[in-house]
């Protein structure tokens, strides 16, 4: 079968205003020696007020500004986009001229319409991230690509392959729907080097766009690794900062190793759990889909560094403990079992939401109960009276922190639990629940979210990493 490559570049990796496309550039023709490449892309970042913001965030506080009155103004994107399409050569910069111009056109229509409405939110919302971010940034890297000589084309709005549902909480890539739409990403993909196509954006079966939200880039290359593996020796390459570490280097920054390779499993679990490896549910679609395709986390300032994600159990690298990873703003859901059950099979079923993870049940008066930790407090915030509809004397409780142990190897070593819990005793952080499962391969560790409570527990047990080992 023929290679080919999904790659993704985020945000971070394009820089401010496109600043680090040539190395970008550089990255795609590389792949591009031995394999076709599908390029997908985030919206950049751009300078805003003295700061590197994506231009997705920009667009979003400009949404609501449009709906609350006070009017919008797209010359600071405009401005950006001209700096990426700088890279283009001869022709290729009237062709990005006149791409930016449309597209920004189609997103200020759609911040006319929030303005109109008076809310910011549903088709508008998507329209206007859309048009300004991912399927601008998408056709302007198609021209500059062409500009440079490349045989590349851009996959067009109106034939996408992405087809999701309209989940307003939590949208969903619909497979069957998706595959019956291929057919003109498989002919682009056929008959060019390289194709590019904007992350994040999805649309549903009647035509509305929608967004994936935070790490959708992540997903869609996921979607399109989905697509396209049956038809090609297919692999995923998402271009970071750096391959993956054993903790955050931001809060952890002595001690810390590199990770080689990661199961399906422990990606998951640690992208769940805080680590910004990739976006969990991507993992999850491929894995639900039925789909065993390599997954290659890349630091794009030197690509010899990678972490290679695959389906089954891999090496240990020398370690059982490969992360330490840790979430903030979580809270906790305390019902009864019957009811909780109710809960479960909602979330699951109708709202198509799996971002929490059931603790160990326990008894109290001789009645069970179940603990539910969600591992975003805002969710749980903005659906609490639909939480307590199956249970109104459930327990909620906020402002929780979680630290996460990962490896699949750590059921075979002694003492993981009880030196992590003697760390954070050590550093003067109350325990507040402990959950290990074997067939999980995670150790949760519960504490309060306050203060720097979170770095300090991080580092306290990615400390004990040293004398951990295989027994």
């Amino acid at each position: 079968m023929e290679r080919l490559v999904v790659t993704k570049f985020g945000s971070s990796a394009m820089g401010p205003d496109g600043s680090n496309m040539p190395v970008i550039l550089d990255r795609i023709a590389e792949l591009g020696k031995d394999a076709k490449v599908v390029c997908v892309f985030s919206a950049p970042l751009t300078q805003d007020g003295g700061a590197a913001r994506s231009i997705t965030d920009v667009m979003l506080d400009m949404g609501e500004s449009a709906a609350s009155g006070g009017g919008f103004d797209l010359s600071g994107v405009k401005s950006a986009y001209g700096r990426v399409a700088e890279h283009a050569t001869g022709q290729g910069r009237a062709e990005c001229a006149d791409i930016i111009d449309k597209s920004l056109r189609r997103a200020g229509e759609a911040l006319g319409a929030a303005e109109a409405a008076g809310s910011f939110v549903h088709e508008a919302r998507a329209d206007a991230l859309a048009f300004s971010g991912e399927l601008l940034m998408s056709y302007l890297m198609d021209a500059i690509l062409r500009s440079r000589g490349t045989r590349s084309a851009a996959v067009p709005f109106d034939s996408w392959p992405i087809i999701t549902d309209d989940n307003p909480e939590t949208t969903n890539f619909l497979h069957a729907e998706s595959e019956a739409r291929a057919g003109a990403l498989l002919e682009l993909v056929g008959s060019h080097d390289v194709v590019t196509m904007g992350g994040f954006i999805g649309r549903t079966p009647n035509g509305a766009t929608t967004t994936y939200e935070r790490g959708g880039s992540d997903r869609t290359a996921a979607d399109l690794g989905i697509l396209l593996h049956s038809r090609y020796d297919a692999r995923i390459d998402l271009a970071k900062d750096s391959a993956v570490v054993s903790a955050d280097p931001r809060v952890v920054r002595e001690g810390l190793s590199p990770v080689e390779e990661l199961s399906y499993n422990e990606a998951r679990q640690a992208g769940m759990f805080g680590m910004k490896i990739l976006d969990p549910i991507a993992i999850k679609e491929i894995f639900e889909n039925g789909v065993d395709i390599p997954i290659v986390i890349t630091d794009l300032a030197d690509p010899r560094n990678r972490t290679v994600i695959r389906s089954g159990p891999v090496a240990s690298n020398g370690h059982p403990l490969k992360i330490v990873t840790g979430k903030r703003n979580c809270a906790m859901f305390r019902a009864e079992a019957d009811s909780a059950d109710r809960l479960l099979a909602s979330l699951e079923g109708e709202k198509r939401y799996s971002e929490f993870v059931v603790l160990s049940p326990f008894t109290k008066n001789e009645t069970e109960f179940s603990r539910v930790l969600f591992l975003d407090g805002d969710f749980v915030r903005r659906n609490e009276r639909y939480l307590r509809g199956f249970d109104p004397l459930a327990a909620v409780t906020y402002n929780r922190g979680v630290i996460t142990m990962i490896g699949d190897e750590m059921w075979r070593v002694q003492q993981v639990a009880s030196r992590a819990s003697a760390g954070l005793g050590s550093a003067g952080l109350n325990i507040l629940d402990m959950d290990a499962q074997e067939e999980t391969s995670r150790i949760i560790i519960v504490i309060e979210d306050s203060g720097d409570n979170m770095e300090r527990a991080i580092r306290a047990v990615h400390a004990e990493r040293e004398t951990i080992g295989f027994v």
